[in-house]
């Protein structure tokens, strides 16, 4: 192939300006394109601005900045030096390398984090792969985080300085608005977008089901391991507020000032007191850096749009894994993975059901069943929640994904949180993902993620992710097992379903 063929399309006209990407294998890419404003000086904490038209033909060979967070040490991305900065609201496309003459299907990837770290270029979520295989655009994006991106601070508003909250999601909703302009000049199909996340990322997609303004940004989505239950009202979210400026120790009289005027450096570091020593014993089981339900932008909570029939009516997938709580309990200490935790969660939350539920968890509170409890508490019972209310109005699949290599196994972690990230991008070859094949299981490991990256795919380009795995229902409940042979089980875990029913968590 000649290198003008091989480059073909390199140069795209955005509805802001030129760009040009890089051929990347078997991929052509562009990355770290703006598509909002930087969010800084006044529209700090404000929703995003549509970015200005620029002329020049804008490099759009690296990733941009990542937003501002604590340390990457679990999050490895392609090269340390890429900086972090507020000015971090880009995009990134990536094509097969030979253009197609039919538009191709659309995956937008929101990445995970807990809302307080992560970016689109971590190479664990590497598209390339899912692209050159699987004939589809893949899209990324950062977006604001932690303090700057998931906390009302509406309360310190003036006249002078106004503050609005969920900009974060806006940020998301504005990239969306940014690939249904654009993407059919990249080769992609504006009608047909599958948003897709994990963790986080997953609990963003969810609640984008749910936010009027992004009504029609997209029209299927494939959740991977949601904490459905992770939005609030505007009582907590106040009182988060005022515990955040405590830490930073301002006052209400300057908070104004200070939220304006402060080094994104110490806000990253009171918003990690804040949500990772304080919320998780105070409120065990809640988040403090979250969607708001503000009544506008966000008119309900996500668990009640769907219970009332109100979510986006669009073909979901949505799954957890078999062992949520382990990574949890063992690296990032937030869940009410304890006796103690798990106790004060009940007294603040469904005390009534407290007996219930800890008597289907045989065993407690020995750990392991502590462990069980916390990680289910927030990912799989208010997923359950969502598949089954959405799936008395609209298609809906739901899957569990057992299968966890030799290593994560002998470590004690299981099937646990984040460990599908690997199988469904592909990357067993890199990073984390080659650690967790180190002891063995590397083929085993690529064809369950294989089969599952090909549900995805076939989801994207049909609406339903295959043959061999029937629509979730409130009768039989059928769901999908991922692991070393796939299968389908009736109704899983029944027991603990039916102890959880009725449990609404925070709100």
């Amino acid at each position: 192939m000649s290198t003008a063929t091989a480059e073909a399309g390199l140069n795209v006209q955005t509805s802001e300006g030129p760009v040009r990407g890089r051929v990347l294998g078997d991929t052509r890419s562009w990355r770290g394109i703006p598509y909002a404003e930087p969010p800084v000086g006044e529209l700090r904490l404000r929703r995003p601005r549509r970015a200005r038209p620029w002329r020049d033909v804008l490099d759009a060979s690296g990733f941009g900045p990542w937003a501002p967070q604590r340390t990457r040490r679990l999050l490895p991305g392609p090269g340390p030096r890429t900086p972090m900065s507020e000015d971090c609201l880009t995009i990134n496309v990536t094509a097969p390398k030979t253009p197609s003459a039919e538009p191709l299907p659309v995956l937008v990837f929101l990445h995970g984090g807990a809302f307080s770290s992560g970016s689109a270029a971590m190479e664990l979520i590497d598209g390339s792969g899912m692209v050159a295989g699987g004939n589809v655009l893949f899209v990324s994006m950062n977006y604001r985080l932690g303090a700057l991106g998931f906390m009302d601070f509406r309360a310190y508003s003036t006249p002078e300085r106004p503050f609005e909250t969920n900009v974060g999601l806006a940020d998301q909703v504005a990239a969306l608005e940014w690939v249904q302009r654009n993407i059919a000049a990249f080769g992609g199909d504006p009608d047909n977008i599958t948003l897709f996340g994990e963790s986080a990322g997953a609990t963003a997609a969810l609640t984008l089901m749910c936010v009027p303004a992004a009504d029609g940004l997209f029209h299927r989505a494939f959740l991977q391991s949601p904490a459905a239950g992770v939005a609030y009202g505007p009582e907590l979210a106040e009182q988060w507020a005022a515990e955040f400026l405590g830490i930073l120790g301002i006052g209400a009289g300057g908070a104004a000032e200070a939220l304006s005027e402060l080094p994104a450096a110490p806000l990253v570091a009171a918003a990690e007191q804040l949500t990772d020593k304080i919320t998780p014993d105070a409120q065990p089981g809640a988040r403090s850096l979250a969607p708001v339900v503000d009544g506008s932008f966000l008119p309900l909570h996500p668990l009640d749009a769907f219970a009332q029939g109100k979510a986006r009516q669009i073909p979901l997938v949505l799954g957890t894994m078999n062992n949520e709580g382990t990574l949890f309990d063992r690296f990032h200490n937030i869940l009410p993975t304890s006796e103690e935790r798990i106790e004060k969660m009940f007294a603040l939350t469904e005390p009534d059901l407290r007996d219930g539920v800890v008597a289907a968890y045989k065993g407690y509170p020995h750990k392991r069943q502590a462990v069980e409890i916390g990680g289910e508490a927030v990912f799989w019972h208010p997923g359950l929640q969502v598949i089954q209310a959405h799936s008395e109005s609209a298609p809906a699949w739901c899957y569990r994904f057992d299968y966890a290599p030799r290593a994560a196994r002998l470590a004690g972690l299981g099937a646990t949180h984040g460990l599908d990230l690997p199988a469904v991008f592909g990357t067993y070859g890199t990073g984390v993902g080659k650690t967790l094949v180190l002891l063995g299981n590397r083929r085993t490991a690529a064809n369950v993620g294989h089969r599952f990256q090909s549900a995805l795919l076939r989801f994207a380009k049909t609406g339903a992710p295959g043959p061999m795995w029937p629509k979730y229902d409130t009768v039989s409940r059928r769901t999908k097992i991922f692991d070393r042979y796939d299968r389908i089980e009736l109704d899983p875990r029944s027991a603990r379903r039916k102890a959880w029913n009725g449990y609404r968590g925070y709100r």
